[in-house]
C-alpha cells in the first residue's frame, strides 16, 4: 500500500486514524497501540499477506533474544542473534545475486527459484540488530512485547525508514501524553504529509519519466550522447532527491497524526560542502545507524589495539599516512562498503558505496592536511562555499550514475556518455529522440527541454528552505535542531505559521497533488526497491 494511492489516503489512513482517536480519546492507551501495531501488520501485508508471518517470527525472535540478552548478557548470544538477521536478510536479498555471479564466474550452472524481496527487510533488519546490541550493551532498561512490536511495524516508517531506534521510539509509546489526541499535531501532521505528497506527484515522478528511457536504451547497449546522458542522469538524481525527501516528510507527517514524533532523514543534502556533509544530511538515519554500530566500534577495537602495542594515538592535526589509513580510510571504505551493499544486490551498488568512500576518504584527507596548517575546515567566503557545493553535487550525480543503473557496463556507458566520449548525439532511445535533426541539433533541442527544469528545480534546492526548516516554530521532526537557511535570516516569510492565508495556499497545492496522485496509478517510492 503507497502512501500516494487513494487506497492508503482515502481508505487505510482515515480508518485508522478514526480508530486511534477514539480509542485515545478515551484514555484506552494500550488498547490505541495495540489498534496502530494491528493496523501496521494489515498495511504491511497488503502487498503481499505470505510474509506477514516472516515479520513476525522476526519480532518474536528479536523480542526473545533481545530479553534473554538484557537479563543475561552474553557476547556468543548476541553474535548468533545478528547472525540469525544478516542471514534471513542475505537469503532474501543475495542469494540470487550470488548464484548469478557464480555462474558467470565459475559456470556452476546452478539455478534456483526466483526470490521475492520482502518489504523493508533491509530497515526492520538493521533496526533490530541495534536493539540487540543495545541489549547486551544494558542500553534497554524494559522489555515489552506490544511496545516492541508497534517499534518495528509503525506504518509511517516500516517500509522506507527513517531507520528508529528504540530509546526515541518506545520512550513515545509509553507517554500518555502522546496518546492524547491534539489537534495541533494533527494540523501539522496534514501540513507536512501534503508537502511530501505534493515532491512525489509533482516533481519526483515526472522526472522519473525523463530519465528512465535513457537509461534503459543504456541497459540495452544504446551510447547516449552529452546531452542526454546528463539531461538522464539529472533528471534521475533529481528525482531521488524530491522521491526521498517527499517520503520522509509524509512519514514525520504521518507520525504527527498520531502524536508520533519521527527522527529527520532528510536535511537539504544538496547544499552540503563536501561529502562528510552531505552524508549528515542524505539519509541520515541510515548514517547515523552505520556510524553507531560498524564504524565506531571498527576504530574503536583498532585503536585499542595499537594502545596495547604502545602506539599512542595521534595528536590533533598531526595524523601519519599510515595513521590515517589504519584510524579513517579503510574503516571508511568498509563502512561505505557495507551501505552499497545494503542498498542492493549488484557489482553496481558496490560501486557506489566504495565511490562515496573514497570521496569521504579524500575529504577527510583535506580537511586532515587543512587542520595541519591551522587551516579552517571549510570556508565561509560565498564563492568558495559555492565552488565547494558544486563540486560536491557533480560527484553525487556520478555516483548516482551506478546507484540508477541496471549494471556496471550500463552505468560506465552513461557516464562516457557524460564526458563526451560518444559524441554530441549518440544513438538515443525513441522516447527521447527529437525528430530528424542532425546530432547538434539534437543535443540543443534535448538540453532546452530539459535546462529550464532543472535549473528551476536545482534552484529550489540550493534556495528555498526545506520543510523542517520553514516549520521550525513547531515541534516536526524529533529532536532536530533547524540549520538556519539564508532565506530565514531574510525573510520572516519563510516560516510556516497558522494562518487563512497560508492553509489556503498549502489546500490548493494538497488539493492539487491529490488530484494527481488519483488520477493515474500510484508509482512507487524509490526507496521501496531496498
Amino acid at each position: 500500500m503507497l502512501f500516494n494511492s487513494a487506497l492508503f489516503i482515502g481508505g487505510f489512513l482515515p480508518v485508522v486514524l478514526a480508530g486511534f482517536l477514539l480509542l485515545a480519546g478515551m484514555g484506552r492507551q494500550r488498547a490505541a497501540a495495540l489498534w496502530l501495531m494491528l493496523a501496521s501488520f494489515v498495511f504491511y501485508g497488503w502487498w503481499n499477506p505470505a510474509y506477514v508471518p516472516l515479520l513476525a517470527a522476526s519480532i518474536l525472535f528479536n523480542y526473545l533474544v533481545g530479553g534473554r540478552l538484557i537479563r543475561h548478557p552474553s557476547r556468543p548470544l548476541l553474535v548468533a542473534g545478528i547472525a540469525a538477521n544478516v542471514l534471513m536478510l542475505g537469503y532474501y536479498k543475495y542469494t540470487g545475486f550470488l548464484v548469478e555471479t557464480l555462474e558467470h564466474v565459475a559456470g556452476t550452472h546452478w539455478s534456483i527459484d526466483q526470490i521475492v524481496l520482502p518489504l523493508a527487510i533491509s530497515f526492520f533488519t538493521f533496526q533490530q540488530i541495534a536493539y540487540l546490541v543495545d541489549a547486551h550493551a544494558g542500553v534497554v532498561k524494559d522489555h515489552d512485547l506490544l511496545d516492541y512490536a508497534l517499534f518495528i511495524t509503525f506504518f509511517p516508517q516500516l517500509i522506507a525508514g527513517p531507520i528508529t531506534h528504540h530509546g526515541e521510539m518506545m520512550e513515545q509509546f509509553r507517554d500518555r501524553a502522546v496518546f492524547r489526541p491534539r489537534m495541533d499535531a494533527i494540523a501539522l501532521g496534514l501540513t507536512v504529509f501534503l508537502v511530501g505528497l505534493f515532491k512525489k506527484v509533482v516533481f519526483a515522478d515526472p522526472l522519473g519519466e525523463r530519465a528512465s528511457p535513457v537509461f534503459a536504451a543504456a541497459a540495452d547497449g544504446a551510447m547516449p550522447g552529452f546531452g542526454e546522458a546528463w539531461g538522464a542522469a539529472l533528471n534521475y538524481t533529481l528525482q531521488i532527491y524530491f522521491d526521498f525527501s517527499g517520503y520522509s516528510d509524509m512519514a514525520i507527517g504521518l507520525g504527527l497524526l498520531f502524536g508520533i514524533a519521527l527522527p529527520a532523514n532528510f536535511d537539504s543534502p544538496f547544499k552540503a560542502r563536501n561529502v562528510i556533509e552531505y552524508w549528515s544530511r542524505w539519509h541520515m538515519t541510515l548514517t547515523r545507524f552505520l556510524t553507531a554500530y560498524l564504524y565506531n566500534p571498527i576504530v574503536l577495537r583498532i585503536t585499542r589495539a595499537r594502545m596495547a602495542a604502545g602506539r599512542p594515538l595521534p595528536r590533533r592535526g598531526r595524523m601519519s599516512p599510515g595513521t590515517f589509513v589504519a584510524l579513517l580510510a579503510w574503516p571508511t571504505l568498509f563502512t561505505m562498503f557495507v551501505s552499497g551493499v545494503w542498498h542492493g544486490a549488484g557489482w553496481q551498488f558496490l560501486v557506489f558505496g566504495l565511490l562515496h568512500g573514497l570521496y569521504l576518504v579524500v575529504a577527510h584527507g583535506w580537511r586532515a592536511y587543512k587542520a595541519s596548517r591551522g587551516r579552517a575546515p571549510d570556508s565561509d567566503h560565498w564563492l568558495a562555499r559555492a565552488a565547494a557545493v558544486l563540486t560536491t553535487f557533480v560527484c553525487v550525480v556520478v555516483a548516482m550514475v551506478f546507484f540508477r543503473a541496471a549494471d556496471v557496463p550500463a552505468a560506465l556507458s552513461l557516464l562516457a556518455g557524460m564526458a563526451g566520449l560518444h559524441g554530441a548525439g549518440a544513438a538515443a532511445p525513441a522516447e527521447v529522440a527529437v525528430g530528424p535533426l542532425s546530432p547538434l541539433q539534437q543535443v540543443a533541442a534535448l538540453v532546452r527541454s530539459d535546462a529550464a527544469l532543472i535549473v528551476g528545480l536545482l534552484a529550489v534546492v540550493w534556495t528555498l528552505p526545506n520543510t523542517q526548516q520553514w516549520m521550525r516554530h513547531y515541534r516536526t521532526a524529533l529532536d532536530w535542531h533547524v540549520r538556519p537557511g539564508w532565506m530565514e535570516r531574510w525573510s520572516g516569510l519563510a516560516t510556516w505559521r497558522p494562518a487563512p492565508a497560508l492553509g489556503a495556499a498549502v489546500g490548493v497545492a494538497g488539493f492539487f497533488a491529490l488530484a494527481l496522485a488519483f488520477s493515474a496509478a500510484p508509482t512507487e517510492f524509490l526507496y521501496f526497491q531496498f
